[in-house]
């Protein structure tokens, strides 16, 4: 094992999560947490984006540990899902989230055909969802009434892609990498600005493929840097490299890497947005910090021997200060693994508060510096 992976803060920090994740196994089953308030996770439908970080987390936990209880939750979260996949209309972009820490993930660590059919469902409805004019896969439906987001297209997606380059190396198919690629391109076209600051949101026009607006979603504004979607860009283009050898996809993540790690604060966990005025700028968001951490570290394993230690040291210092300064090690009432983080600022949603997928991806780098995979991503 790398040295500097094997420090007694990485298998103290990997202790304390797996326990109090046994003991939250217990307490929420074979549901959808998103957000904890006062303590407890709040529960979410089945269609709701985060779905697949629970078990995500449960099924990272059950490779390393072989806890029975922790599989057995997250089948049984995959199975709750087959209402939303079987039911269509409740699907969008975040089938790439939801399918592969839940059904991917469970084929690749037990071999049920069961859950790779599901994957294989979850893939095709995401293909669906490309633009060819725009070369884009669309994020959102119209939830609202006279809603219409048919030309937009967000950053996280770039998570969701690696659903496709799984589909196409498990059935021979290149189309679903076809997609991939082309909505990766467009993230490289449209997204990714000069400096390696990140747009959240871009929108199209679906008949024509035409740039219309760049919106700041769920950063502060259109030209700020919501360091979430930094992360989001970080892990999705060094995934996009990973399965596809684009060395533009590599160099891309760099760039965002790069203005990522030197905005950071003393203490190495991102702003929620690194542009946001002064005021506003210091409320933290630990998601942000665990999801960038998590690819950094597969970053760190890509690129030359000579660049490495840069990504690999500034993951290691976000996650032992997730794990020394945002814990809720000693809260044991406190059913989140990490405190600060931040969803939605601009909507007033779900500040400063634990988040699944924050815990998911700093369970996940934990992981990476274990060197305790498999990695669903992948």
């Amino acid at each position: 094992m790398n040295q500097l992976a094997n420090t007694a803060w990485v298998e103290e920090a990997w202790k304390k999560a797996l326990e109090k994740t046994v003991v939250n196994s217990e307490r929420i089953g074979a549901e959808f947490p998103h957000a904890s308030q006062g303590g407890k996770y709040v529960l979410e439908g089945a269609n709701w984006w985060t779905a697949g970080f629970w078990p995500g987390m449960l099924w990272q936990f059950y490779a390393e540990s072989g806890e029975e209880g922790l599989k057995n939750v997250a089948e049984r979260c995959e199975e709750r899902l087959d209402e939303v996949l079987d039911g269509y209309l409740r699907l969008d972009h975040d089938l790439g989230f939801m399918w592969t820490l839940t059904s991917v993930a469970n084929y690749k660590l037990t071999g049920r055909e069961a859950s790779r059919t599901r994957a294989l469902k979850a893939a095709n409805y995401l293909s669906a969802r490309f633009n060819l004019k725009g070369g884009y896969i669309r994020a959102w439906n119209p939830w609202r009434e006279g809603e219409n987001n048919s030309g937009v297209a967000i950053i996280d997606c770039c998570m969701n892609t690696s659903l496709l380059y799984w589909a196409s190396a498990e059935t021979g198919d290149p189309r679903y990498r076809h997609i991939a690629d082309a909505h990766m391109d467009t993230v490289l076209a449209h997204f990714i600005r000069p400096d390696g600051s990140v747009y959240h949101i871009v929108n199209f026009d679906p008949d024509t493929g035409e740039v219309k607006e760049k919106l700041g979603g769920q950063g502060y504004a259109p030209e700020s840097a919501w360091s979430r979607g930094a992360a989001w860009a970080i892990y999705g283009l060094t995934l996009a490299f990973h399965h596809t050898g684009k060395r533009e996809y590599l160099h891309a993540a760099q760039r965002v890497a790069h203005f990522f790690l030197t905005r950071l604060p003393e203490d190495h966990v991102p702003n929620w947005d690194f542009r946001a005025p002064d005021e506003i700028r210091d409320i933290r968001d630990t998601s942000a910090g665990s999801c960038a951490a998590s690819g950094l570290l597969l970053m760190a394993q890509l690129v030359e021997a000579s660049e490495s230690h840069v990504y690999r040291d500034g993951a290691l210092k976000i996650m032992e200060s997730l794990y020394r300064n945002y814990g809720t090690w000693d809260q044991p009432d406190e059913q989140g693994l990490l405190l600060h983080g931040t969803s939605n600022y601009p909507e007033n949603r779900n500040i400063d508060v634990p988040l699944i997928y924050g815990d998911f991806f700093y369970v996940e780098a934990l992981a990476r510096l274990k060197e305790a995979g498999p990695f669903y991503w992948e």
